[in-house]
């Protein structure tokens, strides 16, 4: 089945998350870490989100969980909204997310089983003592951890070892819908590709549909079948990834993928790396009209007055900015 064909089943309408910044004298700024962010997941797809520190990831994957509170913009999850109270509560039996820290994110006073079993207790899903340790030991099989790991502690466990304790946990639920946020980047690398294969396999076994937060340009090409990418805030570009990787329209996803480390030496030496001048903008105080201005070299005053529009300029393939046919005529 092709990705046309599905339904989609995480649908974002102009999603914003502001944070009120103290800037001294009882006054306030807000800080835009999501502005104007717009797409869709299809059932059973992987979309990978990239871009540098701070450009706002990690935030998206949060209030799409509604871990944050959206300041604004609409979440929709297989067609119907996500706003009450209600409905997120029904919503998280259905998404559910990994975290990036796998040392942070388990509580070192709890057993493994404990918390695997967590979410089975807060949701009510299993009816006694023997179907919960059932299912604690289905999820610890899926994610290859043995049975005798049950009644140990997080702090026994390597951190792959622990991140397979968070993957784990995010199943409890059967979910249809698991955020990774940057999942693999604590890792070594060896043990990155064993979690990564773990990913597919279990999208596989068990249907499930990804929004695949990472830094590492190579694992998001691996696992992802559409990307995204941004930038301050803003989302400056989504293709399929086969498309983004041999085409990049936006000159900061071209900037971006010239610098993946290429293992053919002739290829590398012959590759133009794009190298961007200037410091990152604060979201704080983010530039007027495109935020990538300030670092863009085809910058101009159109730029700075209007911010560019993301649209759509050849099938499924969306870049915000106002000269794109120009700079890849």
């Amino acid at each position: 089945m092709t990705v046309a064909d599905k339904q989609p089943l995480i649908e974002v309408k102009n999603l914003k998350e502001y944070f009120n910044i103290n800037t001294g004298w009882f006054r306030t700024k807000p800080l835009k870490a999501v502005d104007d962010v717009s797409f869709t997941i299809e059932k059973g797809e992987t979309l990978g989100l990239v871009g540098e520190s701070g450009c706002g990831k990690t935030t998206v994957g949060r209030t799409l969980l509604h871990l944050y509170k959206p300041t604004g913009g609409e979440i929709f999850y297989d067609g119907k909204p996500v706003k009450t109270r209600s409905e997120i509560k029904e919503y998280r039996k259905k998404a559910t997310m990994v975290f990036q820290d796998p040392y942070s994110s388990l509580n070192p006073r709890m057993t493994v089983s404990d918390i695997i079993g967590e979410p089975l207790d807060v949701h009510k899903l299993c009816s006694s003592k023997a179907e919960r340790r059932d299912r604690i030991l289905e999820l610890m099989s899926y994610v290859g951890l043995n049975s005798e790991h049950a009644s140990r502690y997080a702090h026994e466990f390597s951190g792959g070892q622990r991140q397979r304790i968070g993957i784990a946990r995010s199943l409890a639920v059967n979910p249809d819908f698991i955020v990774c946020d940057e999942p693999v980047s604590a890792l070594d690398v060896s043990i990155q590709a064993q979690v990564i294969n773990m990913f597919d396999e279990l999208q596989e076994k068990l249907g499930l549909t990804y929004l695949f937060i990472a830094h590492d340009l190579l694992v998001v090409r691996h696992i992802s079948d559409r990307i995204a990418v941004m930038y301050l805030g803003k989302m400056v570009e989504l293709a399929p990834a086969a498309e983004i990787y041999d085409n990049p329209l936006h000159p900061y996803s071209q900037s971006l993928l010239s610098a993946v480390p290429i293992p053919d030496p002739k290829i590398a030496r012959a590759n133009q790396r794009i190298a961007l001048t200037g410091d990152i903008p604060s979201p704080l105080n983010a530039p007027s009209g495109c935020p990538f201005r300030t670092r863009c070299k085809y910058a101009t005053e159109k730029c700075a007055e209007a911010t560019p529009e993301f649209k759509e300029v050849s099938t499924g393939h969306f870049v915000a900015c106002h000269r794109v046919d120009e700079i890849n005529a």
